[in-house]
């Protein structure tokens, strides 16, 4: 890859919906103002993949343009590729020259709440985090292809510059979600709602007269009257900012589980 300009920050750029979302492009523009932007994607949607990678199946990567560049960023494909691993290609092809930051996004869709954890977007987010890189996911609550960024993008470029200026803690990335169809009332930092997806399954039959199921479900969440949850502030129109950690552990219960399974060999 191209060293480019190293008095600019460079920042590698990934998503789940493809190299041909709409929501990368916005992303890269906005960093471009300020930065040298490689996006590395999937070549194909990556939905709901996490923290996933590829082991058995080799991945092919190839230099492109998609249908509606950002001019001066540089875009690569990964052909069956996970979102976790364009973070990690896009490293190995950069080889000497790091990444300042990697930006995931931006999402066509919600990952608050719980949805953190099934998100492709956050995946890539988390696995810069895991490489002490300063990271952050960006998602738009809206499902669609057609959705407007524009009425967000005031606060997009505000938001990247923040984190510029006052990168998350080592170990630590940014999910950040925005509300759709409006323009953003503020930013809130907040932690995420706790709450899961009724998971259920719709049944179909196909031309053969085969029976299949496809994911519906919907999300309940446990703590409604809770005021500093993104899944709130979302509801009142503003953009949330939830600190991710990559360190899973519940820190709090390690103590009282010690008491129940600590023990020490029993020796001769």
């Amino acid at each position: 890859m191209d060293k480019s300009n190293k008095e600019r920050p460079l920042a590698l750029i990934t998503n789940d919906d493809s190299i041909e979302a709409p929501g990368l492009h916005v992303l890269a523009r906005l960093v471009a103002e300020w930065a040298d932007v490689v996006c590395v994607a999937p070549k194909y949607p990556q939905s709901g993949k996490s923290s996933a990678l590829t082991f058995m199946n080799p991945l092919r990567v190839q230099e492109m343009t998609p249908s509606d560049p950002v001019e001066g960023v540089r875009y690569y494909t990964v052909n069956d590729g996970t979102p976790v691993d364009c973070v990690k290609v896009g490293l190995y092809m950069l080889g000497d020259r790091r990444p300042d930051f990697i930006f995931s996004g931006i999402n066509h869709g919600s990952n608050a709440g719980v949805n953190v954890i099934y998100s492709g977007t956050m995946g890539a987010a988390l696995e810069g985090a895991v490489e002490g890189i300063p990271s952050a996911g960006f998602s738009l609550l809206h499902h669609s292809l057609a959705a407007d960024f524009s009425l967000s993008e005031h606060y997009v470029r505000t938001l990247l510059e923040q984190i510029r200026k006052n990168p998350p803690e080592p170990g630590t990335c940014l999910n950040i979600n925005i509300p759709s169809r409006i323009v953003p009332a503020g930013v809130r930092a907040c932690r995420a709602c706790k709450g899961r997806w009724s998971d259920g399954y719709e049944r179909y039959t196909d031309p053969h007269g085969r029976d299949f199921l496809m994911l519906s479900g919907r999300f309940i969440n446990e703590e409604p009257e809770a005021t500093d949850t993104d899944e709130y502030w979302l509801g009142r129109g503003y953009i949330t900012v939830v600190p991710v950690a990559c360190d899973m552990t519940a820190a709090a219960r390690v103590a009282s589980l010690a008491g129940v399974f600590d023990m020490d060999g029993a020796g001769d």
